[in-house]
């Protein structure tokens, strides 16, 4: 079959962020299909440009044998108009450009929702080919800006949002979402759930060794509590600085705490880091997921924070997460959400989101701990992943769903 995915802000392992779609390629790819993915030329993680493309609007690469097809798009910094007008162009030249005019049509479209437009831009792709489209719900726009406290669900975009929405899930052949209880949301606004198709964020074996295999720590006297993600709002990590802080009065260096990412909140945790005196703090730059497993290995343990918020009822599937278990590392898990995966797992220890104080007691009660049970942990969580977050596996029910909408395949 020929899959064609397109997801705004899709990256290879050479970039910092998830490859959720590259890894499914990739093993599509091996499994004798053709697949291509359309991602704008302009790094949402990095703001720079990933390809330089001598002014053409279109560029094509391939990466360990995943083709990607970028289409230039105007640069932005934070949540700006300039952002909007970014995913706007993503999506216009995905449906004027002479290059996906002429293009061979695939057998399947594969629209992915990071923003609405350029999964709507997908689906009018599937539509002028008269193929099946299928619509990836990463987020529930515009529920989650709502339960964020962003914006008011009276807000005129907000029922534009929510009219686009509608539109995707009525005309997707399947609906795939990364959120457990997602159906429940879907159900809730008229849609039928029937086509609807749970496939969470997963792991590239290939870019992890075995488990047991550890790189030299780089400060092997200290107990390193290591945090790798997105800085911002939704993360709460300033529960991060205020455990910090709590905690260095008695143990001072013996535990420090690493913050490895960007994000827009990461110059206002620098800044209350400094204006408290925190020498327990280190801020890390982001690094591509090639080296995210190198990276991980110098802590002792991960921690997984969310605000609390409802918008996180029907589930999550962070990326670093599973990162962080594939790690063979325990976890400090403080959110509230549908799921628990550390739980589940037997790999960690679960606290009240939005809680130094907790968090504080969670760290210690790890720093205690002997290393045989933190070992324990961290093999309990690498057997979690291995048994419900291979890419392999993913990709065999993505096949599967792809086929069963080719006709006569």
């Amino acid at each position: 079959m020929k899959l064609l995915i397109i997801n705004h802000y899709a990256i290879p392992p050479s970039e910092a962020g998830g490859t959720r779609h590259y890894s499914l390629a990739k093993e599509l790819i091996a499994r004798g299909h053709q697949v291509k993915i359309v991602a704008a030329n302009f790094s949402h993680q990095t703001k720079t440009t990933v390809i330089q493309s001598d002014n053409k609007m279109v560029v094509e690469r391939e990466f360990d044998g995943v083709p990607f097809i970028y289409i230039n798009a105007p640069a932005y910094q934070g949540n700006s108009p300039a952002r909007l007008y970014n995913m706007l162009s993503f999506a216009k030249q995905l449906l004027w450009s002479k290059y996906f005019k002429t293009m061979e049509s695939p057998d399947v479209v594969f629209g992915s929702s990071p923003h609405p437009f350029a999964a709507w831009a997908a689906q009018r792709l599937a539509t002028k080919w008269g193929i099946p489209f299928i619509f990836e719900v990463r987020d529930l726009w515009p529920q989650s800006l709502i339960d964020l406290g962003k914006i008011s669900s009276r807000h005129p975009a907000v029922k534009f949002m929510a009219m686009l929405e509608k539109h995707l899930y009525k005309r997707a052949d399947k609906i795939i979402t990364l959120l457990p209880g997602a159906h429940e949301y879907i159900r809730s606004i008229g849609i039928n759930v029937d086509k609807v198709v749970y496939i969470p964020n997963g792991i590239d074996f290939s870019i992890y060794s075995e488990p047991t295999d550890r790189l030299p720590k780089q400060n092997s006297d200290r107990f390193t509590v290591m945090y790798a993600g997105a800085h911002g709002l939704a993360n709460g990590l300033d529960s991060i600085i205020k455990c910090a802080d709590i905690l260095r009065g008695k143990y001072g260096e013996k535990i420090i705490f690493q913050l490895v990412g960007d994000g827009p909140h990461k110059g206002y945790l620098k800044n209350m880091a400094a204006e408290m005196g925190l020498s327990n703090v280190q801020f890390i730059n982001p690094v591509p997921k090639s080296q995210v497993p190198a990276m991980l290995s110098q802590a002792d343990a991960f921690i997984m924070l969310l605000k609390d918020s409802p918008v996180f009822r029907w589930g999550i599937s962070p990326n670093k997460l599973y990162d962080y278990l594939c790690a063979s590392r325990p976890v400090i898990y403080g959110v509230n959400a549908f799921n628990n995966p550390v739980e589940e797992a037997g790999a960690g220890i679960t606290v009240a989101p939005e809680s130094p104080e907790e968090l504080a007691a969670a760290v210690i009660k790890l720093y205690n701990m002997s290393e045989q049970e933190r070992k324990q942990m961290g093999i309990n969580g690498r057997k979690y992943v291995e048994e419900n977050h291979d890419f392999r596996n993913l990709a065999i029910t993505l096949e599967d769903i792809v086929m069963d909408l080719i006709p006569y395949h």
